[in-house]
Parts: C-alpha cells; sequence; structure tokens
C-alpha cells in the first residue's frame, strides 16, 4: 500500500481514536474527607452534693466495710507523689486497683490524690511546675496513670504554693493545664484541696479566682488550726467551718457548687507537742472518748491524762448541715481513722442531710 492510498486508512483511524476518547466516562471525583471531629474541654456531669473520703495506700483496705464506701461518693487515694524528674511515684504496695473495684461496685468515684514526695511538702511541686516542659512531662505522666488504673479524677494537695516564690503562678498555669487534659471530652475530674482560708498571708492569697472555673470542686482544709503553747484550743470547731466558709464563698466568691467542707476523723492536743499525742478518732473512742463529745481526757504512751480535741457526732451534724445550706459537700481526713460502727461520723453527716447509703 502507498503513501497516498494508506491516508484515508489513517484518517479513519485517528477519527475512530478520538470518538473512542471522548466516550470513555469521566473519573470519578476524590471524595471529600469529613471535617475532623472538634476536640470539646469541659467538666463531666456534677453529681449533687460531695461526700468525700480520703484513703491512703498504707491503710489496710479489710479494714473498711462496704457501708463505708457507699456511705462516699468519692475517695480520694492518697497518695501518688510528685518526683524530681517532674514525673509520678506510685506508692509503695499500693493497693489502687483493688480500692478502685470495690469503691466502683459501691457507687464512688475515685480521685488520684497528688502530693509533693520531696518530704517538705512543696519542694518537687515547684520545680515541676516552674517550666511548661517539666509541666507537661507531669501531665502526660499524670493521664497515663488515670487510664492505666481505671481513677475518674485527679485531687492536687499541693501544701502550699505561695506568693512569696511564684508558685501561686506556676501552681494556676498547672491546674489550667491539667484541667484542659483530663476535661476533653468531658471524661475525667479535676478537685484540689485547699488552705483553711482563715489567715491572711501568702499561701491564702496563691489561690487565685482563675482557678475557680477549671477545677471541679475544691476540699477545704478546715482543721488543725492548733496550737503548742495556747492550752484548751480546739483544732477544728465549728466556727472554724463558719470562717473558711464565709472566706472562700463570700471573699472569694468560690461557687456553692464546687465547695466542700473538710472535717476531721481525728483529735490533737493544746498547749503541749503534737509528737506522739494525736490520736484518731477511732483510738481515742477506744480510750473511753465519747462519741457525743469534742473533747477527752486520754494517755498515749508517756504522755498521761491530756486532753484532746476533735470533732463528735453532734458537731460534725452541724456542719454537715451547714455545708448543704451554703455549700455542696463534706470530706474527711481520713475514712479508716473513723469509727466502723454506729459511732461512725461519716455515718453521722450522710444521716443528717439525708444521703441513703
Amino acid at each position: 500500500m502507498n503513501l497516498k492510498s494508506s491516508l484515508p486508512y489513517l484518517s479513519a483511524l485517528v477519527i475512530l481514536a478520538s470518538c473512542s476518547k471522548k466516550s470513555d466516562p469521566a473519573p470519578s471525583p476524590t471524595p471529600t474527607p469529613p471535617p475532623p471531629t472538634p476536640v470539646v474541654i469541659a467538666p463531666p456531669p456534677a453529681f449533687g452534693y460531695y461526700v468525700v473520703g480520703y484513703f491512703p495506700s498504707y491503710r489496710n483496705l479489710a479494714d473498711i466495710p462496704d457501708i463505708k464506701f457507699r456511705m462516699c461518693n468519692v475517695i480520694n487515694y492518697a497518695f501518688f507523689s510528685v518526683n524530681a524528674s517532674a514525673g509520678l511515684t506510685v506508692p509503695s504496695g499500693s493497693n489502687a486497683s483493688a480500692l478502685i473495684a470495690r469503691a466502683h461496685t459501691n457507687g464512688a468515684k475515685v480521685m488520684m490524690s497528688i502530693n509533693d514526695g520531696s518530704g517538705d511538702g512543696k519542694t518537687n511541686f515547684k520545680a515541676m511546675a516552674s517550666s511548661s516542659a517539666t509541666r507537661l512531662t507531669f501531665i502526660n505522666d499524670v493521664m497515663a496513670k488515670v487510664r492505666q488504673y481505671g481513677f475518674d479524677g485527679v485531687d492536687v494537695d499541693w501544701e502550699f504554693p505561695t506568693t512569696s516564690d511564684g508558685t501561686d503562678v506556676t501552681f494556676t498555669a498547672l491546674m489550667k493545664e491539667l484541667s484542659d487534659s483530663l476535661h476533653r471530652d468531658a471524661k475525667y475530674y479535676l478537685t484540689a484541696a485547699l488552705t483553711a482560708g482563715k489567715y491572711a498571708g501568702g499561701i491564702r492569697d496563691a489561690i487565685k479566682s482563675d482557678l475557680f472555673p477549671v477545677v471541679d470542686f475544691f476540699n477545704i482544709m478546715a482543721y488543725d488550726d492548733f496550737s503548742t503553747t495556747v492550752p484548751y484550743k480546739q483544732h477544728s470547731d465549728y466556727n472554724l467551718a463558719v470562717t473558711c466558709l464565709n472566706y472562700w464563698l463570700t471573699t472569694r466568691g468560690m461557687p456553692k457548687e464546687k465547695c466542700v467542707l473538710g472535717f476531721p476523723a481525728y483529735g490533737r492536743a493544746s498547749g503541749i507537742t503534737q509528737s506522739g499525742t494525736i490520736l484518731t478518732y477511732r483510738d481515742i473512742l477506744s480510750r473511753s472518748g465519747s462519741s457525743q463529745s469534742d473533747s477527752a481526757v486520754v494517755t498515749n504512751g508517756s504522755f498521761t491524762n491530756y486532753t484532746i480535741y476533735y470533732n463528735g457526732q453532734p458537731t460534725v451534724k452541724k456542719k454537715a448541715i451547714l455545708a448543704k445550706q451554703i455549700a455542696n459537700g463534706v470530706m474527711v481526713w481520713e475514712k479508716w481513722q473513723d469509727a466502723m460502727d454506729g459511732n461512725s461520723l461519716l455515718k453521722a453527716a450522710c444521716d443528717t442531710v439525708g444521703r441513703t447509703y
């Protein structure tokens, strides 16, 4: 076939090829990915009048009957500790998993309570909170351990940040950043133990109002107002409770629903040393103290016939009513020190406010 005779044939092939291309279906458009799920930072739901009981890791869990777990709707497991590497140290012989299981079975939430592991209550907290990098290291470890053990949240027990060394600023930053992590998708709670607030100064002033929106509730430590030189002084009387709540609620504007009043399940002497004279409430009762009184004459070791001051059931009832009227709960340090029978301070508080257990 010569060139001239082949031209019509080639032309036909070009036309056919062109038609074939035009008839091919158009490619499917690339699907648009769905928009990313927005990050929600919000507190989990509040759950009414709080009854908070601290439980130290060194106590025997078998000593606490289930009914005492049902009396509390919050248990603070004490303590995981800040270490020198800005991480957390798990308490030796930790019974956290067993406690969480029992608490959840009995309807209570459990917070991982964190203190300072340095021995002076502030050195490791201060170092950890001093920079955004070390705060991030700490928060990452906190979140990992909350998930590992199955805690419902975190309770920070820094005793105490103060305006005198700048830890008021770093404490505020830490709590805001920790709140953002715990409150992601409204999953975990954040609480804090606070100074009683009776005495003016750098410790009281370190608690900024900026914390009120980011912390779910505050456990006010309205106890330990003792003196080794002044006799006949009650370390946690009803007037102290009134003073503390008036300061935090009225003077400082803490929201009522975030204010929890603490009371002690132990006694202190007055006008003498505290070393060797402090007794648990259950121990005071075993030494002829009365659940209906706030003081008793006791002997402990070489200390004979001294007066110890504590809270009996009538005072705890009055505090529980006060906390019901103007605040939102009570807290006890600590559960194991309470009586396990009808003399229980937790029982008195629950019965007074109508909490069933």
